[in-house]
């Protein structure tokens, strides 16, 4: 299993596959690398390399969970690039994974080849936040897979469409362990408290982060139905980024699985601005 030593303690999970352009997959806030087992097919010509975040998946849990924070993060990635003697590298985010990415557009912009930033912008929709504060870090109450699989199923049918249960039973088994005990999270119920800690301060402008994408090729992926990136935000992020190739995908909410057909076709075209 392939791990690296950050530089302040925890042991991290990477998967590295493929010949190319490095491509570096950075997942949401409480998900891992199987964010992107859907788009893995899709990522021809490309190194693809997906990283399991401190307290996420298979990677180590950190002994201080204020070490769950963006740029720690970030600078867990720059660390996984140095470890695989990468000088450079694209970054394909979704969701904090994307905030991540423009972070390091802002700091360390010549590590960065492109970015393709996935249902994630320099403003979060207040609708999305709360959404996400009802499960982070809470215990399931579905005792068992299948029915969290039922129960999500039921809850994201108006704005997953056509989506079917095979799918969702795929998604919750990267949530969700199994015990004897019902389900446990497969992350770091602590990140919680961290992203409570986060909130009690001022939002940062990301703007600036935004515009520091500028010169590098991007992609911009919005689920048409998300309540955590609004339609006005990605138009303007689009006018701000006018060589960036868009994409909104009918159907999905927040986030895109990634193997949708206009997502596909961003994907493509992104990619082939770096090869």
């Amino acid at each position: 299993m392939p791990r690296f030593e950050t530089s302040d303690g925890p042991s991290l999970y990477y998967a590295d596959e493929g010949e190319g352009l490095p491509l570096l997959c950075l997942s949401g806030l409480t998900r891992d690398s199987r964010d992107f087992d859907y788009v893995m097919p899709h990522l021809k010509g490309c190194r693809v390399i997906r990283l399991d975040y401190r307290g996420r998946g298979k990677s180590g849990w950190a002994d201080d969970f204020l070490s769950y924070n963006i740029m720690r993060e970030a600078q867990d990635a720059v660390e996984l690039l140095d470890h695989l003697g990468l000088e450079k590298a694209a970054i394909l985010g979704t969701s904090r994974g994307g905030i991540i990415a423009m972070g390091l557009a802002a700091t360390v912009k010549v590590r960065l080849i492109g970015v393709a930033l996935n249902d994630i912008g320099p403003e979060l929709d207040p609708k999305g936040l709360e959404a996400i504060m009802v499960y982070l870090g809470v215990k399931p109450r579905a005792n068992t897979l299948a029915e969290a699989s039922a129960g999500l199923a039921y809850v994201m049918r108006e704005k997953f469409v056509n989506v079917p249960q095979s799918r969702w039973d795929e998604e919750v088994a990267k949530f969700f362990v199994q015990t004897d005990d019902g389900l446990a999270l497969s992350y770091d119920p602590k990140l919680r408290e961290a992203v409570e800690v986060a909130s009690q301060a001022e939002m940062p402008d990301l703007w600036p982060w935004f515009d520091a994408l500028n010169g590098l090729p991007c992609a911009v992926i919005r689920g048409a139905n998300s309540d955590l990136l609004a339609q006005d935000t990605y138009d303007q992020m689009m006018i701000r980024l006018p060589k960036a190739h868009g994409a909104v995908v009918k159907d999905r909410a927040h986030v895109p699985f990634l193997d949708e057909p206009e997502a596909v076709e961003a994907l493509r075209k992104w990619i082939g601005d770096m090869q």
